[in-house]
């Protein structure tokens, strides 16, 4: 069974019917990418998924449960964390509290020290700038604290949007370093990413959104192969 199954989604933003009837899976311990252009209607797909924005029909099931109008609390509590595009991190707080801010929804203090010490292991930065004020931080390190701040929840799954805009080439390298690394400490990632190809590399199968609906799907590899793929995404 997927872990997570959408289901004829369909979203609309006042009268625009922006996210037309997609279904896809995402199975447990997978990089699975979602590419498109800019308007394609991923980030509202991330949205409904979290429960940031309410579906018109269709099916969200996470573990099993159908999740479509919980709020995001209780999405969160059940293991699913959002890394959102443009990071939106607490500009005015802590390193330290916008990462404990990320357990918001634990109670188990000993883990939430642990996951503490596994976020400052995978990001040193972090624990050397965990009392600097968290918007003097460079974009790099606010993407960072950003992901870090996901898995202070212990997620089973991680949503990430657009995790490499505006880095740097070495940094956008970084990113996806860490992303491998979440996926082999057994987070399962759905990834919206503008640099199809970086997300094409590192996923196990990618869906290609376009105006709202799902054109192709398939093993990522074979989708950098595709013609209209490397054409539309890839620059080829």
């Amino acid at each position: 069974m997927a872990m997570l199954e959408i289901r004829d989604l369909e979203v609309n933003y006042g009268a625009i019917n922006a996210i037309k009837k997609i279904s896809f899976d995402v199975n447990e311990g997978e990089v699975i990418a979602l590419i498109g252009a800019n308007g394609a209607g991923k980030t509202t797909t991330l949205h409904t998924i979290t429960g940031l924005h309410k579906a018109r029909a269709g099916s969200v099931m996470f573990m099993g449960k159908d999740i479509i109008k919980l709020p995001p609390h209780k999405i969160v509590q059940m293991g699913m964390a959002h890394v959102p595009e443009g990071r939106r991190i607490f500009q005015q707080l802590s390193v330290y509290k916008n990462l404990t801010l990320g357990a918001f929804t634990r109670k188990d203090k000993k883990g939430v020290e642990e996951s503490l010490a596994r976020v400052y292991e995978r990001f040193p930065r972090l624990e050397e700038r965990k009392r600097q004020i968290a918007g003097t931080l460079s974009g790099g390190e606010q993407q960072m604290l950003a992901m870090g701040r996901a898995l202070m929840s212990d997620p089973k799954i991680i949503l990430m949007d657009e995790p490499s805009m505006g880095l740097s080439p070495l940094l956008v390298e970084e990113v996806f370093r860490i992303i491998r690394d979440i996926k082999a400490g057994g987070t399962t990632v759905l990834l919206v990413e503008q640099n199809a190809k970086k997300a094409l590399e590192i996923a196990d199968r990618a869906y290609v959104l376009e105006t709202g609906r799902i054109t192709l799907r398939g093993n990522a590899k074979e989708l950098m192969n595709d013609d209209s793929v490397k054409k539309a995404y890839l620059g080829e």
